[in-house]
Order: C-alpha cells, then structure tokens, then sequence
C-alpha cells in the first residue's frame, strides 16, 4: 500500500462517521433485563412489589448491589473541555465520544454506561455533581475534562467518593501504554529500569504515564519530558503553580538537565511516547534518527498520530505505535477501561488504585506476549476478547488483595463472572441485528 493509500485509509473512519451518526441518531439505549412475562409483572417490577426491596435497601444500603442494576452502572462524565484532539468544543459536541464510550464499555466489558455531558466548566461544581451520582452508580469514568483541573478533579473525587472514579484520559491511557511498552521493550531486549524515555506532551495522559512508569519502578532520572514550552527541567520558573505535578516532575526527571525542544529530547532515546499536539510533523523523521538503536515510537496524538508510522519506520524506528485502530499497534483505552470496570465492578470495589492499574497492564502485556512477541502485535487487539476477562479478574484480584473489594471471590469465580457478562453482551448484540432490532448500516 502506497503514501495516497495510506492516507486514503486514514480518512475513512470520518468519513464513514459522518454518515452512520445521522442513521443511528446514537449508539446506545436503554433495553430491559428482567422479564415481562404479561401485565402482571409490572407489580413486581414496581408498585407494589416494589416497596419490597426499597425496605431492605433503607434497613442496609449495601443490599443496593442485590436488588438493583448499581454493580454494572457507570457514569461517563465530561465536561466537553477537552475532546479527542479537538479540544473545547462544549458538552454537546463531546456527546457523540461519550456515547462511543458506552457503546465499548457494552460491547468489551458487558457493563452498563451512561453519557453524563455537564454544562459546566467550574471543576467543583462538576465534583459535587459526580458525588450525588454516587447512590446510582457503581463507578464514574471521568472524559476529555482539561488540565489542569483534570488532576484536581481525579484526585479529590477519588478521596471523597465511595466508589471508583476513573479519568480514562490518565490512567487509561498510561495503563495501556505501560501494557505496550512491557512488550516493546522485551521484543527490542532492553530493560526498562535502563532505558531512556522521552514523554512528548505533558497533558493529563503523559503525566499519568509517568505516574504509572515510576509506580512499576522506572527511574525518574531516566525520563525527560517536554511541554508547548520545551524541556522540563529544574530551571523551568515559567510553570503556573497551579500545574503542581508538572513542577514536581521538574525537579526529579531529566537527570542530565537536558534544555531546548522535542528534538533534544528525542535525541538517544530508547522510547518516546507522543500524547501531544496531533500531527503530522509534530515529531520530524531526523529526530527519530537522532534516537538510539532499536528505537519505540509510540505516536498516540489523536486523530492523526504526531509522525505517520511509515515515516518513523523510514526513520529507523523498530516499533511503531499510534492511537488509531487502522494502523498496527494501536494504543487504545479500550483495551483497559472495559475490562478493568468490569473487575471492580464485580466485587464492588470503593477505588481503583495504581496497583490495580499495573495489574491490569502487566495481564494485557502478558495476553500479547504469551505468543512470540510480533513487532506489528505489541498488544492483543479488541476482537481477541478473552483478553477482558483476564484483565477484568487481574484488576479485581488486586483489588481484593488490597482490601478496597467489598466483595470477596475466587479468582475462578471472578473470571467465569466476568467472561458470562461480556459474552452476554456481545451475544445480545449479535442476536439484534440478525432479528432486525438493531438495523445494519445501508450499503454504499
């Protein structure tokens, strides 16, 4: 496949979206679990049966994850400030990513999600909106909500709240980043505690893989970092203090105080991880030439990667990854978040911890590696669907382990949980369209 094609390729997605948005007019909708087997039911279902369970719920709150959907509701929470690579574009325009967001946590994890759009850009009003949402849902997901009020938000939510709060935009992200970088770096024989990383970006995704980085054990003085402004580095006074996590990682990265741009950065790096300003040419092909032999570029800007994977490979680079589902070694969220709700979700876990968030990585990393690792297949893709139940029973087990789980399992319980929730949705999905319920997309 030649440069036009590729390009060509890359554009299709938009292209078809434009048009299946319109004929679906959303993606997902409410559908009933319990049976109606007649009229009778409804006195079951609600008045009066249904006085029932509400006394048992006021008498015990937690008897909410027997008698109700709680255990497998999660809120996807957005303000809309900061979408894809589109950035501020309001709550309405993020709804169309939030109900893409739901569609997958059906689909990948069997649970249930709602798109929750505030119109808000007060980071305390969209915190105390998500803590009265809290008797209703068994999780939040929090989405493209800028930084820095995005670290404000996670961190405060995840000490006040009694239920997992999760911004996929950090851990998420870094979750399956480390997951890629385990294999990319066992393929390319280095070793992680050595090798030198070169983060581009300090957005809420690059400073959560940091987090994670130096939560596995990589040393900090072997990470350099840039920002629209450049290196970040002890000399750096230009950081407004309110970007608290960007002033600290100044003064314990970049060991040899590197200054100037991507490209000093980049300079003899082993790995360099791209969740900055989407490209092309945001990373230059001399720059990856510049990189040390055997080099990992992961290139994860969304919608179009920093550098196109073929002009990093012509650079030199072994092993390319982006953020894009049509080209090789895709970096994607979705190979974490449904899973790993789905885990907590399951034995009713109150957070979700960064050892949680390693466990998971280290059973994704280990889904791709049990086969010869491929240079092209660094992480297992989405239709390898066994892949969710390991990680969801990885993540669950940690859970238990650390004692944030109200509920106690086998690990054999957990995963054939697990597997029958997620195999239940993808069925229903199948048996839909093939009855006509949910209609196939018209032919062009």
């Amino acid at each position: 496949m030649d440069k036009d094609e590729l390009l060509a390729k890359a554009k299709k997605p938009a292209e078809d979206a434009m048009k299946l948005h319109p004929f679906y007019k959303g993606k997902v909708e409410v559908s009933l679990k319990s049976a109606v087997r007649n009229y009778d039911d409804f006195a079951i279902w609600y008045t009066p049966g249904v006085a029932a369970p509400c006394r048992a719920i006021f008498e015990n709150k937690e008897e909410v994850y027997n008698h109700t959907n709680k255990a497998n509701f999660v809120a996807v929470v957005s303000d809309g400030t900061r979408v894809l690579g589109l950035g501020d574009i309001g709550p309405e325009a993020s709804m169309p990513v939030m109900e893409g967001k739901a569609l997958l946590f059906k689909y990948l994890g069997g649970v249930d999600a709602f798109p929750i759009c505030l119109d808000t850009k007060d980071p305390d009003e969209l915190i105390n909106t998500v803590k009265m949402l809290q008797p209703t849902f068994g999780g939040v997901n929090l989405e493209d909500i800028a930084q820095p009020k995005c670290f404000y938000i996670l961190d405060r939510l995840r000490e006040e709240c009694h239920i997992p709060v999760w911004h996929d935009d950090q851990q998420g992200t870094a979750c399956v980043t480390y997951a890629g970088l385990i294999n990319a770096l066992k393929y390319v024989g280095k070793d992680q505690n050595k090798a030198r990383i070169s983060l581009i970006g300090a957005g809420a995704a690059n400073i959560a893989t940091v987090r994670v980085l130096l939560a596995a054990g990589i040393p900090a003085e072997n990470i350099i970092i840039t920002d629209s402004k450049g290196i970040l580095h002890k000399g750096r006074d230009d950081i407004p203090k309110e970007y608290a996590d960007k002033i600290k990682l100044c003064q314990i990265s970049n060991k040899e105080q590197r200054t100037g741009g991507i490209a000093e950065a980049m300079e003899g790096a082993d790995i360099v991880i791209g969740l900055s300003k989407p490209g092309p040419d945001t990373i230059k092909k001399e720059w990856v030439e510049s990189m040390a032999k055997d080099a990992i570029v992961f290139a994860c800007a969304n919608p179009i990667p920093e550098i196109w994977p073929w002009e990093a490979k012509d650079a030199g680079a072994v092993i390319v990854s982006t953020g894009r589902s049509d080209f090789p070694n895709q970096v994607n969220n979705s190979l974490g978040f449904p899973s790993i709700f789905r885990g907590v979700l399951d034995v009713y876990a109150s957070t979700i911890t960064d050892s949680m968030c390693l466990a998971a990585a280290e059973e994704l990393a280990a889904c791709a590696s049990e086969k010869d690792i491929n240079p092209e297949e660094i992480l297992p893709t989405m239709d390898n669907w066994e892949v969710f139940p390991r990680v969801a029973t990885a993540t669950a087990m940690k859970a238990i382990e650390e004692g944030v789980a109200r509920r106690v399992l086998s690990r054999d319980e957990i995963f054939n949980l697990a597997e029958k929730q997620i195999k239940r949705a993808q069925d229903q999905a199948k048996i839909m369209m093939e009855k006509g319920i949910v209609l196939l997309p018209p032919e062009d």
